[in-house]
């Protein structure tokens, strides 16, 4: 396993050079780390509104999930599904400040000062809930941190040249510096399954073409980051590996569910726990989506929910969406508004996408979908219940 300089001696050489890293290029999970979107936007600053009596990451713990959703208004339960791509801090804190948005995505294109320069504490001070801070930190070519942090080999090299301990190690390392930077969440591991080239859409971000391979090291990677403090997030449910192409360029076929359920599902199977999260594909699958992409479907949210029909066990943890507004897979067929919609409305925890500019209007759009009934308020709070039991918001 390679050495790391400390973290001190790093983020001290990161404050005295300029800013890098950030080539403008946002990539997010099931995507090839070429792909490309429109530069993200960001939104402006607005005074912040009257807020329930609890405003404090503390005060806000000590409830129970009864007092939670009476002391939050509908536009705050809305807000706390959503996650959201920020460009900086003061991107993130106006979000924060006007909308108190659940939780911000540090991206690629990211300004490099809110790692380097530990930003991030501050902004989540000014969140009346946790803030959940995600990011994407897999190792290989999908990693944030690596320029300032040091490279992690990618899942694929991982099991070729490591042991499962050393993974386990590694993972804990890994999840120990991001915990210092004020990340929660990682969306890793990948728990795909496939041989398929190093530079296709998943390739060296899978363990292995061998889904018991592929268990046993996601599941020490997942293990590391819990016990240093970080919420792990196994993707791409309920499958990527075999699937048909890649999403950002369009609509992905998987496999048909039989097909899934004897190999593409078996590390879900093995690992699916309380103490992970799961995000899901924009995967059409047949015998289970039927032409609807899975990060929109209540088939899917149910397959993962009840464990019926692969042999999983129960899900009561948190469901994130792949990245609603940069993979066209969704975009050719919805507005953010409307997959933001779909997709909670499906029994989706956390609607995912790259830019805070967009914000208002989706919460304008959910609360109409609530006033007619289209979004149904019961599902709302129990996200909101499932989001705040994995922020540590609820002690009861």
């Amino acid at each position: 396993m390679r050495i790391r300089h400390s973290l001190t001696v790093v983020l001290a050489a990161a404050l005295a050079v300029t800013a890098c890293g950030a080539d403008g290029t946002p990539e997010i999970d099931a995507a090839s780390s070429t792909s490309s979107v429109e530069e993200p936007t960001t939104a402006e600053s607005s005074p912040a509104p009257p807020v329930p009596a609890s405003t404090s990451s503390e005060a806000a713990g000590t409830v129970c999930g009864d007092e939670l959703l009476a002391s939050l208004p509908l536009r705050r339960k809305l807000a706390q599904l959503l996650n959201v791509g920020v460009t900086g801090a003061d991107d993130a804190l106006a979000a924060v400040r006007s909308e108190g948005i659940g939780g911000i995505f540090v991206g690629s294109w990211t300004d490099p000062a809110m790692l380097s320069q530990r930003q991030i504490p501050a902004v989540a001070a000014e969140s009346e809930l946790p803030l959940m801070v995600t990011i994407d930190e897999e190792g290989g070519r999908v990693s944030r941190v690596g320029e300032l942090l040091g490279p992690d080999p990618s899942a694929r090299v991982t099991a070729q040249t490591m042991t499962v301990d050393e993974t386990y190690a590694m993972a804990f390392e890994r999840g120990q510096e991001l915990r210092e930077l004020g990340i929660t969440v990682d969306f890793a591991p990948d728990v795909d399954v496939t041989d398929r080239p190093d530079d296709d859409v998943i390739g060296d971000r899978s363990y292995s073409a061998d889904p018991q391979v592929v268990a046993q090291y996601a599941g020490a990677y997942a293990r590391g980051l819990q016990d240093a403090g970080i919420l792990p997030v196994l993707k791409h449910f309920p499958g990527h590996g075999s699937a048909s192409g890649d999403s950002h360029t369009g609509a992905v076929t998987s496999p048909p569910l039989e097909q899934l359920q004897q190999v593409d599902l078996v590390p879900y199977r093995e690992l699916v726990s309380p103490d992970v999260a799961v995000m899901i594909g924009h995967l059409d699958v047949p015998g289970l989506t039927d032409g609807v992409p899975a990060s929109v479907s209540p088939a899917a949210v149910d397959l993962l929910r009840s464990g019926t029909g692969y042999g999983g066990p129960p899900f009561d943890g948190v469901i994130f969406t792949d990245d609603l507004s940069g993979m066209r897979a969704i975009t050719d067929e919805y507005g953010i508004e409307e997959a933001v919609q779909a997709a909670l409305a499906a029994g989706v925890d956390q609607a995912l996408w790259l830019t805070t500019a967009e914000v208002p209007a989706v919460l304008d759009h959910l609360e109409a979908a609530v006033a007619s009934g289209e979004l149904p308020q019961q599902q709302v709070d129990e996200s909101v219940l499932t989001v705040a039991r994995a922020k540590g918001a609820l002690n009861c």
